[in-house]
């Protein structure tokens, strides 16, 4: 039924494969023994898979890798369809972004020192920017990796921060630093803003 479903029983493989193990390469041989199907037939869906965005590729040793495209818009359902414990990612799915956001608006503000806090990327419908969580403060860094931890749990994928103390953030605001600027100007959401450095029309 899956197998009708996804267009072919080797790309059901290879999505259980990659959703199973995000953050680890595989080159095309071992997909092949892994999976237990034809070169040809591997090397197709890989192309189609590529061309979708749900897998990226890289070269190392002269050999090409593939993995798990963690930021694919659809990564998280998908994972609920073929991870081997999909239970929560099927419950980061079903709870609401705005519930999510309540979620880590009520953790980071539990954190001493931290004074901005803008979600972008992942978080936010239509952000292009590689960057999800912008902190700016004098925060201690055991809190702040315990926190990712926790939200890429929450999301069942990685997620790309960016911690800057206050005066550094301020003078690249000042200056329009291109970095800063694409955070700031493009789809976001401020959670956290206690200076009211940010202002949005």
């Amino acid at each position: 039924m899956i197998d009708a479903l996804f267009g072919s029983k080797t790309r059901v493989k290879l999505l259980h494969l990659f959703l199973n193990n995000p953050g680890q390469s595989f080159f095309v041989r071992e997909i092949t023994r892994k999976i237990d199907e034809q070169i040809n037939s591997v090397r197709r869906e890989l192309s189609n898979m590529l061309e979708v965005g749900i897998i990226t590729s890289d070269s190392s040793d002269n050999k090409l890798y593939y993995q798990v495209n963690q930021r694919y818009e659809y990564y998280v359902p998908l994972r609920a369809i073929f991870g081997d414990s999909p239970k929560d990612a099927i419950e980061s799915t079903t709870m609401s972004d705005d519930s999510n956001i309540s979620n880590y608006t009520l953790m980071l503000n539990d954190i001493t020192g931290l004074r901005l806090a803008v979600l972008s990327g992942v978080f936010i419908e239509g952000s292009s920017t590689a960057v999800d969580i912008l902190l700016v403060g004098n925060i201690a860094p055991e809190k702040i990796k315990k926190l990712i931890k926790n939200i890429e749990k929450s999301e069942g994928r990685e997620i790309n921060y960016c911690v800057l103390v206050y005066d550094e953030f301020y003078y690249r605001l000042s200056v329009r630093d291109r970095f800063i600027t694409e955070i700031i100007n493009g789809k976001n959401k401020i959670i956290i803003d206690k200076d009211n450095i940010i202002k949005k029309d």
